[in-house]
């Protein structure tokens, strides 16, 4: 559970955005898209080798050019 401890005489809108940002943090939201649907092992891994290869593509740009 996050837990944000609000200060005495702070500003309810500045304790709120530390939550938000805290929320953010731990990746709760991105976790509950992920869950929404199985997705396989194989495109899983299929997805990360085509990403790596991009990531590779662009590195290998920038050192030429």
């Amino acid at each position: 559970m996050i837990m944000v401890p609000v200060k005495e005489g702070e500003n309810i809108e500045r304790a709120l955005k530390r939550f938000k940002r805290k929320f953010e943090r731990t990746g709760v939201l991105k976790e509950v898209r992920v869950r929404q649907a199985f997705i396989k092992p194989s495109v899983i891994r299929r997805k990360q080798i085509i990403k790596a290869e991009y990531v590779e593509k662009l590195r290998r740009e920038e050192r030429e050019g």
